[in-house]
């Protein structure tokens, strides 16, 4: 709750996860299917310090996986501008920003490879080739999923990565094109 206040006082608004099984009490129902609630701090015992907060509660669908609930907390109290499905689709989108950067972080550079340049400029330097190189890879994903007429967002980055790695390392005439 200190950082919900702290950011909320500075007239940002949040949506923000929350466990699926954290009990949010429906203050009231909205038209479409959120709720407003109370959240208190965990070392609020008494609970005379609620922040008043909307709900929206779902299930995700069509990941592979089995369905999973999610529960997000906002300060979106307004239904009619907010609704619930845009709010879950905006935390969605949050996801795959997240995503982004696990394939610079982790993917892309290795995750535990440290840039190797020692002066200022050589570092962003190397930070820039590798925004490039993420750039130039994703741009292969999106042509890619248009020939195939499919989402971006399937196309693995993993599976693009290899092969373009696959593509600079092979000798050339090795195989059949």
């Amino acid at each position: 709750m200190p950082l919900w206040r702290a950011f909320t006082s500075s007239g940002a608004d949040l949506l923000w996860r929350v466990p699926a099984n954290r009990v949010l009490p429906v203050d009231r129902m909205l038209r479409d299917g959120s709720w407003l609630s109370r959240i208190h701090a965990a070392g609020d015992r008494t609970h005379t310090d609620p922040v008043t907060v909307r709900v929206v509660a779902y299930q995700l669908h069509g990941t592979g996986r089995a369905a999973e609930d999610y529960r997000l907390v906002t300060t979106l109290s307004d239904a009619r501008r907010y609704p619930a499905r845009q709010l879950a689709a905006l935390y969605q989108e949050r996801w795959e920003a997240e995503a982004v950067f696990a394939e610079l972080k982790t993917h892309q550079r290795g995750g535990r490879t440290v840039l190797s340049s020692k002066t200022p400029d050589g570092v962003v330097q190397q930070v820039w080739a590798h925004l490039l190189v993420h750039h130039a890879l994703r741009e292969l994903m999106a042509r890619t999923a248009a020939t195939r007429g499919l989402d971006a967002d399937r196309i693995s980055f993993t599976e693009t990565l290899r092969s373009a790695r696959r593509s600079v390392t092979v000798t050339p005439g090795s195989f059949s094109p």
